[in-house]
């Protein structure tokens, strides 16, 4: 692989870098839209990185974000309103694996120094064209190949979510990862649990999309050990999980239902990882409900089970292993027909019950649900003299 002459940049994004040079301070495009568009993978969310200090960033330019102050970078807005993230050349002084102390004000070469990988430390001249890869990064990518910048295990203990940086790039470009920058994840894999939930959540659930092959993270993951830290509820690695692996490629593209899928107690997994309350109990449907489908050949329990999971049945629909499977079949037949299969579809409410008679209080909840069974039984009992007579 060789560096092309120019790189597309987005007008935009190259007003900026001017904008930056003519006030005397250097600037360069630099991390994953270089590698992307030399891997001939569409990105155009170019960051740039610069001499200029955040403060004078703010005041060269009206419109401006502070997204990461204290790391030194400003979000510059576009006449679009697009955020495009300019931040000050920088190296680290001391880290506790999690959090990074910086220097700023250094070097364009400083800066790619403290950088994770090689493929992530390009740096290309918007305005010059000229081209800094001062690791080899473009060798590695000609390879495909994941290699730390400088001393993987320094790199590594600098920011333990590297680990799981390397093992998503690797699946999403299907790199190998380097031996020693392999080893080093390793040796260092307990530092995992220094991390935050919800910064190892957003890492596992990108990998999951970006992914060629989410197989491959998960096999990645149990590789390196991640797995046993971060989320033990995931099914052995035994003949269930060789299953799961077979199938979950050819699921959709959502980390929930992917991580649901995997997991022994999809809840309790969600749980840890810090997810959202509708997320934990998507995941709790799926524990419930996954070895339970009915017959599609019967109309009424397939009624009767689209009632009791709700709004979770899609999602147990994605898991069967045929996308237009007799179940899917037969539920596209029911929703098209408006069957009733909820207690608000019912042609009768619990003020219609009181005035038929019944008490005020659980007994009318009780009614209703008993004529909920009947109209799932046969959706044409659902009218209110009907339903009335019943009372």
């Amino acid at each position: 692989m060789t560096f092309p002459e120019k790189l597309p940049i987005p007008s935009e994004v190259l007003k900026i870098a001017k904008k930056l040079e003519d006030a005397g301070f250097e600037t360069w495009c630099v991390g994953g839209a270089i590698r992307d568009n030399l891997l001939g993978v569409e990105n155009h969310d170019f960051d740039l990185t610069t001499a200029a200090p955040s403060a004078e960033v703010q005041k060269l330019f009206k419109r401006t974000v502070p997204v990461g102050i204290e790391h030194g970078t400003v979000a510059v807005l576009d006449g679009a309103n697009q955020q495009h993230e300019v931040t000050t050349f920088r190296k680290d002084i001391k880290t506790d694996g999690r959090h990074a102390v910086v220097e700023f004000g250094v070097s364009l070469m400083d800066d790619l120094a403290r950088r994770d990988f090689t493929i992530n430390s390009i740096a290309y001249h918007p305005i010059r064209h000229e081209w800094r890869d001062p690791f080899g990064g473009e060798q590695d990518l000609a390879k495909k190949l994941i290699r730390s910048v400088g001393d993987p295990n320094w790199r590594f203990q600098e920011d333990y979510l590297r680990i799981l940086r390397a093992l998503r790039f690797s699946a999403r470009f299907e790199f190998r990862i380097h031996a020693r920058t392999l080893e080093a994840a390793k040796a260092n894999i307990q530092g995992l649990a220094q991390l935050s939930a919800e910064r190892v959540r957003d890492e596992w659930f990108k990998g999951l999309k970006t992914a060629a092959r989410p197989s491959k993270l998960v096999a990645l993951w149990w590789d390196v050990g991640a797995i046993r830290i971060w989320l033990p509820e995931m099914r052995d690695a035994g003949s269930g999980m060789r299953d799961a692996m077979k199938h979950v490629d050819k699921l959709p593209r959502d980390p929930v239902l992917i991580t649901a899928f995997l997991a022994k107690d999809p809840a309790s997994l969600l749980t840890r990882l810090k997810c959202s309350t509708r997320d934990i109990e998507r995941g709790r449907a799926i524990g419930l409900w996954r070895d339970k489908y009915p017959d599609a050949k019967d109309a009424t329990a397939t009624r009767r089970w689209l009632s009791a999971v709700g709004d979770h049945a899609d999602d147990l629909l994605a898991l069967l292993p045929a996308p237009r499977s007799p179940l899917t079949q037969a539920v596209e037949k029911i929703r098209a027909a408006n069957a009733p299969l909820t207690l608000k579809d019912l042609a009768v409410k619990g003020d219609d019950l009181i005035a038929a008679g019944v008490r005020p209080g659980p007994d009318v909840g009780e009614a209703l649900a008993r004529l909920l069974e009947e109209v799932l039984e046969d959706p044409s009992r659902n009218t209110k003299a009907y339903l009335l007579s019943r009372v």
